[in-house]
């Protein structure tokens, strides 16, 4: 195991104009791609985007669950399938780019090699390294748990065969020279201890991902480990297999800049490279990072925010505190709901995480003679209360005094009735921040509470406080802000600006594998922004179909309205998710069979049985404003500054739920609206990518006259100009465009969506937008006259 040299020289691949994300798995094999590289070719993209390509868990339909670094995943054709695919690829004009995988691996010990050679080998193993293993935790073993109940119900179960030890399927290696002891003994001698799965949440003495006991973190902070993880894929980068990747839960490592940098050293800078970081709103990506910016999660929460009516929204809001009576914590209020579940996580799921911060701090405090004297619960709390005070997901090497700040400081000292007891608050603020030395235990208190502060905060806001403040379920999405979940005309274009001006290369995205509702499904949730009383009057239509509670009420007739169709085998395991979800009568880990059975239930004989678009006149005549909607957002990802994204399916209408239903495999459509609209976008980047691609390309355009601030235009460049109607509802309410206009830039513009029609741009020729959006909601126009 060897770090890996730097990349020698080479040609640098054109970076991406637009990516296609396919979502392999053995039924969508690397063959099955290449089957579809001409068809996707015919859209105008440049690059097809992979999901991870490296040895996963037999099976795997995600490939998250890495195995081995060193092979090309077998199941979907090896290397052999892969270099296939991409000399397909190549053949049509396309790059790859492929999703990798750094921060975690399998927790399996029969396909891990390197976590099974740790588990026969103990501390001592050269894998040992790999892995953030607490041995003194664990009396000098790791805990597995993989048990399904207590290790007495199940111990007569164990066999003893072939070196390993066997329980229903699952195999585990032993410690050289026990395999001849009796049972109880042999499993003493072991340098792990199997467990039920429950104690995972209290005594687990690994880094995982998340609360994800299946997944084991992996030190690529290591350089040796970083080398014998990376060789393969960097072989495929020098090779010119893969142009591009994609990294994913860079938060989990670390030192993600650190990271990033010894990957650009190993790859030479010749990969188009961007992070799953998620932004908190008006966080931006660290400068210092070596990426072309995001995967484009920022880029989401604008494109939805600035097609959500604010005060529509406001009083949607009202309208369900009415209806869904909860307590301000428990989903009533945002701020309120988010701060309790980060208590829940922290002291629920993430035991685990803050007793491993714990235990440094105290042997941390116990060295120091300045540092003695403050109690284990002092400092566990002092923890916990900082933790729920970080309003992003993590610091980083620089700007941590801005996350952990002051003020949160002193919140967190009012946990404390004894002030001298509250000082364990600075004392670990200290650590956090890297002030009170650089040791390797201070070292890694501060790595491990930044990598458990993005875990709180994905836990907590994502996966529980999404579920259970839902107001407007379009707006809860990774990346955005169910507390406030409109953005104004004007800050989508400083958004835009800025990113045109810092990250002209980093990706944007509508839908993604991780997306609760794509794009087209939050469409039609969004434009109950602009009818809050058509909703409430939809909700008394169906209060006849008697629901568990009124919170499941809401949020399953909210995710049947957008989703369009009465499905119930699609609808019905979405909506048990989101109960699971937001942990408040039913969990993953704590289910109540009896209130899941009711939830199912009226799922089936509600949501999944009455189509509730065509329940009223007034839900019916919203099918051309939900149109515009989602036919204006993919226009506006389309042409906006970035790397568009395409996730499979999507270049036509896509109706889809959390996963598993939002990663079935691709297939090809019929031709729609939203076809039309991708052939002629991605066309456009393709003949003029100078026109998308240079920084500072991006001008707003705004119109003139009663209806303009349900326009949304810019030009690219002064070559290309985007137009599109926002918030139509209200716009037909208010009558419609009138007399308002949009001066172009000066010269001949062609409608690139007609191919007929031309414009004259300039002060003297102030186009209608009533002409403009004649025959559709949206436009594209590129500039003719050189």
């Amino acid at each position: 195991m060897t770090s890996l040299p730097a990349a020698s020289p080479a040609a640098r691949p054109a970076p991406p104009t637009a990516t296609y994300r396919l979502q392999l798995q053995p039924e969508f094999p690397f063959a099955a791609a290449g089957r579809a590289v001409p068809y996707l070719a015919g859209l105008g993209i440049s690059h097809l985007h992979l999901s991870p390509v490296l040895e996963a868990v037999p099976g795997s339909t995600h490939g998250y669950d890495v195995t081995d670094h060193r092979s090309v995943r077998a199941e979907l054709g090896g290397e052999e399938g892969l270099r296939a695919l991409a000399a397909t690829a190549r053949a049509h004009g396309l790059g790859l780019v492929v999703d990798l995988v750094p921060n975690h691996m399998a927790a399996s010990p029969t396909h891990n090699h390197a976590l099974r050679a740790v588990l026969q080998e103990g501390p001592d193993s050269p894998y040992a390294r790999w892995f953030d293993i607490d041995w003194r935790a664990g009396d000098g073993r790791l805990l597995l748990p993989v048990l399904p109940a207590r290790l007495p119900e199940v111990r007569d179960r164990l066999r003893v065969s072939d070196g390993a030890l066997h329980l229903d399927g699952q195999d585990f290696p032993l410690r050289p020279g026990t395999e001849a002891l009796p049972l109880d003994e042999l499993l003493d001698a072991q340098w792990y201890r199997l467990g039920w799965w429950r104690l995972a949440r209290t005594e687990l003495n690994y880094r995982r991902f998340f609360t994800i006991s299946e997944l084991i973190g992996v030190r690529v902070e290591d350089p040796e480990v970083f080398g014998a993880t990376h060789a393969k894929i960097v072989e495929l980068v020098r090779d010119g297999v893969v142009e591009g990747l994609r990294i994913d839960h860079p938060d989990g490592l670390a030192d993600p800049q650190g990271y990033l940098e010894d990957l650009a050293a190993a790859t030479g800078g010749h990969c188009w490279t961007v992070v799953e970081k998620i932004l908190t709103g008006p966080e931006t990506l660290p400068a210092a990072w070596p990426v072309a910016g995001t995967t484009g999660y920022d880029t989401l929460h604008r494109i939805d925010g600035v097609f959500t009516d604010p005060e529509g929204a406001d009083e949607l809001t009202d309208v369900y505190r009415e209806f869904v009576a909860k307590a301000a914590d428990r989903g009533g209020r945002w701020d309120a709901t988010e701060r309790r579940a980060a208590y829940e996580v922290v002291g629920h799921d993430l035991a685990a995480e803050t007793a491993v911060l714990t235990r440094i701090a105290e042997r941390i405090c116990a060295d120091d003679p300045a540092l003695r004297d403050h109690a284990p619960w002092a400092l566990r709390t002092a923890i916990r209360e900082l933790l729920v005070r970080v309003p992003v997901y993590r610091s980083y090497r620089a700007g941590g005094e801005e996350v952990l700040t002051a003020g949160a400081a002193r919140g967190a000292k009012a946990a404390f009735a004894v002030p001298e007891e509250a000082e364990a608050v600075d004392v670990v603020r200290d650590l956090a921040l890297g002030v009170r030395g650089d040791g390797p235990e201070h070292r890694a208190f501060r790595t491990r509470f930044a990598q458990t502060s993005s875990a709180l905060r994905a836990k907590s806001v994502e996966d529980t406080a999404f579920y259970r403040y839902v107001p407007l379920l379009s707006a809860n999405e990774v990346g955005g802000d169910a507390g406030r979940p409109a953005v104004s005309v004007e800050e989508f274009h400083a958004y835009c600006g800025r990113i045109s001006r810092d990250w002209p290369g980093t990706g944007t995205v509508l839908s993604t594998h991780d997306t609760k509702r794509s794009a087209d499904v939050r469409a039609g949730i969004a434009v109950l922004s602009q009818c809050p009383r058509v909703w409430a009057e939809l909700l008394a239509e169906v209060a006849g179909v008697p629901a568990p509670d009124p919170h499941v009420a809401w949020t399953a007739w909210q995710t049947a309205f957008g989703f369009g169709t009465p499905d119930p085998d699609r609808l019905g395991p979405a909506i048990l998710k989101s109960v699971r979800e937001a942990g408040v009568r039913t969990s993953w880990t704590e289910p109540d069979a009896g209130y899941e059975r009711a939830v199912a239930e009226f799922a089936a004989a509600g949501p999944g049985r009455i189509p509730l678009r065509a329940a009223s006149e007034a839900a019916f005549a919203l099918e051309p404003h939900i149109r515009a909607h989602a036919l204006g957002a993919l226009l506006t990802q389309l042409t906006m500054p970035g790397v568009p994204e395409l996730y499979q399916n999507t270049e036509r209408e896509y109706r889809a739920l959390v996963d598993p239903d939002n990663r079935a495999p691709f297939a090809v459509g019929a031709d729609d609206g939203h076809t039309e609209l991708v052939r002629a976008a991605l066309r456009l980047r393709r003949e003029r990518p100078a026109a998308f691609a240079a920084a500072g390309s991006y001008t707003p355009l705004t119109a003139e006259g009663p209806a303009a601030a349900h326009c949304l235009a810019f030009a690219r460049s002064g070559e290309v100009v985007t137009a599109v109607t926002r918030l139509p509802l209200r716009l037909a309410e208010a009558g419609g465009w009138q007399d308002t206009e949009l001066m172009l830039p000066e010269g001949r513009w062609a409608d690139v969506l007609d191919g007929v029609r031309e414009f004259t741009g300039g002060p003297a020729t102030e186009l209608k937008l009533a002409e403009l959006f004649a025959e559709r909601p949206v436009a594209l126009l590129a500039r003719i006259d050189g």
